[in-house]
């Protein structure tokens, strides 16, 4: 097995272990979400359940950490792999940080138009407080 098809598989494990934390994160968060309507439909005081809303934050602030963690991996393997001269390997839509522009598929229309291209990632010198289309009154 070459050293490329290695990084293609864990490249892929990645994605797939980051995609299952942010699914963990967003369901945990609907729980929580759920949980004070659910009180207030049960007729049940404030008291009632505090430990169930205590255990869905704390699920949500460990998976947040979770997160963290892997994405320090995910840092750490882009750098070995670019330390081992390995192709670099695009898995899932979402562009990343620091591409210069972005490279497209992150949402929206499939990357910058290359009209658009020298718009990327400059600054907006002079814009403020300027009237912007359909308003009548400066920002």
């Amino acid at each position: 097995m070459s050293r490329q098809s290695i990084g293609e598989t864990l490249a892929g494990r990645l994605f797939a272990a980051e995609a299952a934390i942010d699914q963990a994160l967003a369901e945990t968060a609907f729980l929580a979400a759920a949980l004070p309507a659910a009180r207030a439909d049960a007729f049940l005081s404030a008291v009632a359940g505090q430990k169930v809303f205590d255990g869905a934050a704390a699920s949500i602030s460990s998976l947040a950490e979770a997160r963290s963690h892997l994405v320090q991996t995910h840092t750490a393997l882009a750098a070995l792999a670019r330390k081992l001269g390995l192709d670099v390997l695009a898995v899932g839509p979402l562009d990343k940080p620091g591409e210069q522009p972005p490279i497209g598929g992150g949402g929206g229309g499939g990357g910058v138009r290359p009209a658009d291209a020298d718009m990327v990632n400059k600054s907006l010198t002079n814009k403020a407080n300027k009237i912007l289309p359909n308003t009548t009154v400066p920002c």
